[in-house]
């Protein structure tokens, strides 16, 4: 697979070349920095974990310069960085027993851009070649720019693919901003209970950031397990981690769907359930 920039990569953590790694893919995670994937997509981790049937691929859009420093990187140039947060990542598709992970390089300027074709050229090559059954990537609603420059480029490379190469299902998930807040029938609910210790230590790997003062891994565990309590009021818990999702299938069925208005959609149903409500019990 050759991308636009030179020191993008398809790395196999079992060794194996690229493109066959690729090949195996049944669940593709598409995020914009090293460890999005690990918080946002661990369902589809989890569903491939220890599955001879189906495999994970993760995806990094960007090149990880911008990323906060403390600790022994707080003098890291940006160059180091990348080498760091790549190496990281490396480790992760490892432990987490990924098919492959694609580094693609960019810089978040470049993915926030919505006239850089060259994103989606490279997104719409990736998709093609590993035919993916589910895609997991960050949702409309994320308050990172790079996040949101993210779904938007997977959404545009969808559209422009054939419909035979598109996945089954599109799913919107949680990093800056969690999903609690939309209504209980909008919401895809992911059961992510097992291998709590897995879960736990894909997100510790990346020490470049929890160095930095930022404690993804206790954060991130503490999300999925107030998901699993707070869901339900009036029933014990069925589940002890839970991550929630936007379906962003519809958007990639019909290209006539915009997506700003798409997500006001259930912006605008959680705004009429709290009115309602509140008018029932006055």
């Amino acid at each position: 697979m050759l991308f636009h920039n030179p020191n993008s990569e398809v790395y196999a953590p079992d060794g194996s070349p690229g493109d066959l790694a690729l090949l195996r893919t049944t669940h593709l995670a598409i995020g914009a920095h090293q460890d999005d994937l690990e918080i946002m997509a661990w369902h589809g981790i989890l569903e491939c974990f220890g599955n001879s049937e189906q495999s994970f691929t993760g995806v990094t859009v960007t090149n990880g310069a911008g990323s906060a420093r403390d600790g022994v990187y707080a003098h890291f140039t940006d160059e180091q960085m990348q080498a760091v947060r790549r190496v990281e990542q490396k480790k992760a598709a490892f432990v987490g027993e990924f098919s492959a992970h694609v580094f693609l390089d960019y810089t978040s300027g470049e993915v926030k851009d919505g006239k850089n074709a060259h994103v989606v050229e490279d997104l719409k090559k990736l998709i093609a070649a590993a035919k993916p059954r589910v895609i997991y990537t960050h949702n409309l609603a994320d308050k990172h720019d790079t996040h949101v420059g993210v779904v938007l480029r997977v959404i545009r490379a969808l559209r422009e693919l054939p419909a035979d190469e598109r996945p089954e299902r599109l799913y919107g998930c949680e990093v800056w901003r969690n999903l609690d807040w939309m209504n209980d029938k909008d919401k895809v609910v992911f059961d992510v209970s097992a291998h709590e210790n897995l879960a736990a230590s894909l997100v510790g790997i990346f020490d470049s950031q929890i160095a930095g003062g930022k404690r993804y891994d206790i954060a991130t565990l503490g999300r999925r397990r107030a998901n699993a309590t707070y869901f339900e009021s009036h029933a014990t818990d069925v589940a002890t981690s839970v991550i929630f999702g936007i379906d962003l299938t519809p958007l990639i069925a019909d290209a006539s769907i915009d997506p700003n208005t798409y997500i006001q959609s259930f912006i605008n149903r959680f705004a009429e359930e709290v009115t309602n409500r509140i008018a029932k019990l006055s």
